[in-house]
């Protein structure tokens, strides 16, 4: 009897301790990340058109601080607080929103195939964005456009899926009709281009979807900032419950998880975060696909560090593919087909790698 009361003590001793290095582990991991993403947007002031040396750069923050000798032009200095800062905030805010708005929807439908714009959010911010150039509204009414049409191609979805599977939550009734609605606002994007004056209008449109941050301003980031806030700390504090969501719909009603309120606030939020990423950067894909993969292989499937993982790799990642975007060549490169360049390689990667482990 003792015997066994010391094995059964050292065991529990050992699980103990095994949870606490895996809990270390993982935490190490965020703050390593954390590093990495300060150094990344250190190392962004100081590139572009105009050098800024990383004296300057302290000097000048310094400056705006504590005050003393201004020792620089007021150009850089434009360059750095307008144009510079709002850019590299809003391209982490971007990533952060597209790769937590994927992760969310994978593990949501169970499906690590799924992205942002399984339930045409992207595509019903694209239209809006098309239908605004084409009737030559301003920048934040672009913007407006892009993010209601955004919100309404979701909204769109969950009507007709309700109408067709009735009161069940079917989740492949939820993913067909969202892949129906993404293809009918693709559509209308093409119609919209067709309708389009191929002088002014057209190439707008285009250059609009291939995505972009040149354009990004103080205001952008702003605007930007809260739907980013509204939609990731109602994720981050429900974020265990989507581990609950992975057993499957029965087995987490019986932990008593409410499904289809947890299931409705989680595409609410993804949704917000998708359709205000799309109405300021433009249709920049495969960061919502390929970055949730990257993070899993950092920390496994565990929600509670996954999202913060998730939003973190994709905030990293953005940054550096805008800094390639404005320095590799005289032109800027739209952000979307640097993306895509990126993320279509890697994602094939991860199949022929998902194939050898099979094997």
């Amino acid at each position: 009897m003792i015997n066994d009361a010391s094995i059964i003590k050292r065991e529990k001793v050992s699980i103990s301790k095994e949870t606490l290095r895996l809990r270390n582990g993982k935490n190490s991991v965020i703050l390593i990340l954390s590093l990495l993403l300060i150094l990344a947007i250190i190392l962004s002031f100081t590139m572009g058109r105009y050098a800024i040396s990383l004296s300057q750069l302290f000097e000048m923050l310094s400056y705006k601080i504590f005050g003393g000798n201004v020792t620089w032009t007021q150009s850089v200095e434009t360059v750095l607080f307008k144009v510079r800062i709002p850019r590299i905030v809003v391209a982490i805010l971007i990533g952060g929103a597209l790769a937590t708005a994927g992760v969310v929807y994978q593990g949501l439908f169970k499906n690590p195939m799924v992205s942002p714009e399984i339930l045409g959010a992207s595509s019903g911010s694209g239209f809006g964005a098309a239908i605004a150039i084409l009737l030559s509204f301003n920048a934040a009414g672009i913007q407006m456009s892009a993010f209601l049409f955004g919100l309404g191609a979701v909204f769109i979805t969950i009507i007709i899926s309700k109408c067709v599977s009735g009161s069940k939550n079917n989740i492949l009734v939820l993913v067909l009709t969202g892949m129906v609605v993404n293809t009918l606002f693709s559509s209308f994007i093409s119609i919209t281009k067709y309708l389009a004056d191929t002088d002014d209008k057209l190439p707008a449109i285009t250059f609009w979807l291939m995505g972009g941050l040149s354009s990004v301003s103080l205001k952008d980031l702003l605007i930007l900032l809260i739907p980013f806030i509204l939609g990731v700390i109602p994720l981050m504090l429900i974020r265990w419950k989507l581990n609950v969501l992975s057993f499957g719909e029965e087995e987490a009603q019986g932990m008593g998880v409410d499904t289809s309120k947890i299931r409705m606030v989680t595409i609410l939020c993804s949704t917000l975060l998708t359709a205000s990423a799309v109405s300021i950067g433009g249709m920049i894909g495969w960061i919502g696909l390929i970055i949730p993969h990257i993070a899993r292989l950092i920390v496994g499937p565990n929600y509670k560090v996954l999202l913060p993982t998730s939003a973190l790799v994709g905030g990293i990642f953005l940054l550096v593919v805008d800094d390639i975007a404005r320095c590799l060549f005289s032109i800027e490169i739209p952000i979307g087909i640097l993306t895509s360049l990126i993320g279509a390689p890697f994602f094939l990667y991860l199949l022929f790698n998902e194939r050898r482990k099979k094997e």
